[in-house]
């Protein structure tokens, strides 16, 4: 299986072009699209939102991970072994947390090259072929590096943000509910936000945070969209106030 986790958005040719090219270079592979609209331009929030996500994904699938901003520049083109898993795309950061909670990752500089790579499309060109061959266990193009210099080595375990927003209105954040507990509150956007289990568990028109079913701590308002109420967005700072000291 390959898994596409991008910030392409779910309208324009992109992520229909990163498809059809993995689906001509492993036409026997099944294809994934597990998010299209991750934090646009933000590898920094996405790596912890793919950490998230990645528990769930079956042990043998390939993440071709594509939040490139700086496509077309010096940064590597990088594939690491986590979990038993691959991930390939660029050296910003975006893998950083799913390897540093997977205890031992083995780093690969991409060091094959294409015969046509366009200077905005990697995705297509580059690490859709990559994540291709890994299906094959073809590893050839890939020179193995330590993980010295790999960016986002330094972030912090949690991140005390904002990392994305869903049909809902309902805001991600960057914390795991299981570090946080649930006798803290969030303070966001001038708000205070408590904890409840369920949106049954408050009225309308409340709001609360609660644990989302990728253990993120997600705030949400009952039925209402909580990023228009109070009024929240990609990037804000979280403060975790009360319960324990932390």
């Amino acid at each position: 299986m390959i898994v596409l986790f991008a910030d392409f958005g779910p309208a324009g040719p992109y992520v229909g072009q990163m498809v059809a090219a993995l689906k001509r270079l492993a036409p026997e592979v099944d294809i994934v699209e597990l998010l299209s609209d991750a934090p646009v331009f933000d590898p920094r929030a996405s790596a912890y939102l793919l950490a998230a996500m990645i528990d769930d994904l079956p042990p043998e699938a390939i993440i071709l991970g594509v939040v490139d901003p700086g496509v077309g520049s010096e940064r590597r083109g990088v594939a690491v072994e986590a979990g038993g898993r691959w991930l390939v795309g660029p050296d910003n950061g975006l893998f950083a947390i799913v390897a540093r909670r997977a205890g031992a990752a083995r780093w690969h500089q991409i060091t094959w090259m294409p015969e046509r790579l366009s200077d905005s499309f990697h995705g297509r060109d580059l690490f859709a072929p990559i994540a291709a061959r890994l299906t094959r266990g073809d590893t050839s193009g890939l020179a193995p590096i330590g993980d010295a210099g790999i960016v986002g080595a330094n972030w912090a375990d949690d991140l005390r943000e904002v990392i994305y927003i869903d049909h809902f209105g309902n805001v991600m954040t960057g914390l795991r509910a299981s570090v946080i507990g649930t006798d803290r509150t969030l303070v966001v956007g001038g708000s205070m936000v408590r904890h409840a289990r369920t949106f049954s568990s408050v009225g309308p028109g409340t709001a609360f945070w609660y644990e989302n079913g990728n253990g993120l701590c997600e705030i949400a308002v009952n039925r209402d969209r909580a990023d228009v109420a109070l009024g929240l967005r990609i990037g804000l700072e979280i403060e975790v106030v009360g319960g324990r000291n932390g």
